[in-house]
């Protein structure tokens, strides 16, 4: 948080504005997701904040459709990962290693990404954002068994944590566990009525169950919930 109002108070937005977007930016994240995991930028006279290809206003809440973000992402990528590499050998604490990881995630560094989140998990067994980063890129490497109980691991320390709930659902349905599945969205809504993915894909799977009143029901909390972020 003081290291994001460093930069924008050198912006020269000024210190009510300042706080006002970072107070914004810490609502709109979910409870356990830190601060360093978006970049929260100054644009022109706008504070921005960045999320792999996605940006949006804090202020206003206005999503970004920035095209030039991919080739910009492009060329940026191998002095992060420079840096990222460089600053490896200073990294001693969990949290230092986690911020690796997520430098290297961020440019597609796998390898090193993964390594990184080890290493803060070898320091912190407790770590739970380095624990579900790291099933979700295991995961996507199609390691489900590994994935899910670095997900189970993560909700045992954290029980409301509800992207672990979610990304539990999501590999529990990519191994065809699908009352499984239901059963974890459903925990990640007892946790958070308001994410709309949830509820988009309770809709899915209770679509394909025949269970056509609970699919229409998570389908217009979906709609409803994404045209509110949109409004």
């Amino acid at each position: 948080m003081l290291r994001t109002a460093k930069a924008l108070a050198e912006a020269n937005l000024g210190a009510r504005r300042m706080w006002r977007a970072l107070r914004a930016v810490r609502d709109q994240l979910p409870s356990n997701r830190p601060l360093s995991s978006v970049r929260v930028l100054a644009e022109d006279d706008r504070v921005v904040v960045r999320e792999q290809n996605l940006a949006w206003e804090p202020e206003s809440g206005q999503t970004i459709l920035d095209f030039s973000v991919e080739e910009l992402a492009e060329k940026v990528a191998p002095l992060v990962y420079a840096a990222a590499q460089e600053a490896k050998a200073n990294a001693s604490t969990a949290e230092e290693w986690f911020e690796l990881g997520l430098e290297f995630d961020q440019v597609g560094a796998h390898d090193d990404a993964c390594g990184a989140y080890r290493e803060a998990l070898a320091l912190d067994g407790q770590h739970v954002n380095a624990r579900i980063n790291l099933g979700r890129l295991l995961h996507h490497d199609r390691a489900y068994r590994q994935a899910e109980e670095l997900y189970r691991e993560a909700l045992k320390i954290e029980p409301m944590n509800v992207i672990a709930a979610f990304n539990l659902g999501v590999v529990l349905e990519d191994q065809g566990a699908i009352e499984a599945a239901i059963d974890a969205y459903q925990r990640a809504l007892s946790i958070d009525p308001g994410v709309a993915d949830v509820h988009y894909n309770l809709a899915r799977l209770y679509e394909h169950h025949g269970d056509e009143q609970a699919a229409a029901r998570h389908f217009a909390r979906f709609n409803a919930l994404v045209g509110r972020r949109e409004e």
